[in-house]
């Protein structure tokens, strides 16, 4: 990706910073920028730095999502680095010492209710190789890989990793052994499930704002949790919750900072908070497919800050 200062009528191209060892600067450290700013970054909050473990091994980052599924993540600091076969290390001890980061929760004051059907493994690197992508292609759990790239003026840029996952109609028998241990780990959700919950004229809506929402940007992501079918970047910008007549979307973008001069979004923080399943602080019922362009301008707002 090329980034260009603009100033006046001239564009200025701004260089990549390269992070080397010895090189001491502030944005050395990948790792530190993250974890100070891991709600701005990834809608994570922030539980600790280099977790221990039982066996010797240190999860780079722990965290627990605004849904309140527990997140590894491990950043990929050498080219060599197998970060995504740490990350699911990790993943399967955190699993089997589900009370160590309970307590570590408690002491950190989190009060949401912890998700263990879909905990979360992140990797984050500068660029992923052929083998990170076939690795996380054909493991039967998602691995999220997510590329950063620095730039001089203290710019970062934050972006998904693209990789289809591979549709196997016969499966080796080592693929089979995987998928069995699959629930152990991850709790597999799907659109499908979410759609059989409304009624045929909702599922009819659903289809028309889907599409609309996936022709913003080829790169956005659709992935199905317990409670809603998220759609995102490198955060969710919106979430849909499923009614027998209506759609419920949750529009991410924080209290006072959305555009709607229909005035159709509730207003989730003021005058006083309440509480909800998706991500941001609007939330807007949708039960008519003549509202649905209005509605996309409100999505439009939340994909361009989530981007």
């Amino acid at each position: 990706m090329s980034l260009f200062k603009l100033k006046g009528k001239d564009a200025t191209r701004l260089n990549p910073v390269t992070i080397r060892e010895g090189k001491k600067t502030l944005e050395r450290d990948i790792q530190k920028i993250f974890e100070d700013n891991l709600e701005e970054l990834l809608n994570v909050v922030f539980l600790a730095h280099e977790y221990p473990t039982s066996f010797g091994g240190r999860m780079d980052t722990l965290g627990i999502d605004t849904e309140g599924n527990p997140c590894i993540i491990e950043y990929k600091k050498g080219q060599n680095d197998s970060v995504i076969n740490q990350g699911l290390s990790y993943l399967r001890w955190l699993l089997d010492h589900k009370d160590s980061f309970e307590k570590l929760c408690s002491e950190k004051n989190i009060v949401m209710q912890i998700q263990w059907s879909a905990p979360r493994v992140i990797c984050i690197a500068e660029s992923y190789n052929k083998f990170d992508a076939d690795t996380a292609d054909l493991l039967p759990i998602n691995i999220e890989l997510l590329k950063y790239r620095l730039y001089e003026d203290d710019l970062l840029i934050l972006d998904t990793e693209n990789y289809q996952k591979v549709k196997i109609s016969d499966k080796p028998k080592f693929i089979s052994d995987i998928s069995i241990k699959q629930e152990k780990l991850q709790e597999v959700y799907t659109v499908e499930g979410h759609l059989v919950l409304a009624d045929a004229k909702t599922q009819e809506l659903f289809r028309t704002l889907k599409e609309a929402i996936l022709s913003i940007d080829q790169n956005i992501v659709e992935e199905s949790k317990k409670l809603y079918v998220a759609y995102k970047m490198t955060r969710n910008f919106v979430d849909i919750v499923f009614k027998k007549n209506k759609l419920k979307l949750f529009i991410n973008v924080k209290s006072g900072k959305l555009d709607d001069p229909q005035g159709i979004a509730r207003n989730l923080e003021t005058p006083v908070h309440i509480g909800h399943w998706g991500n941001g602080d609007y939330e807007v019922a949708l039960a008519s497919p003549d509202e649905i362009d209005y509605v996309m301008g409100l999505i439009r707002q939340s994909y361009e800050l989530n981007q």
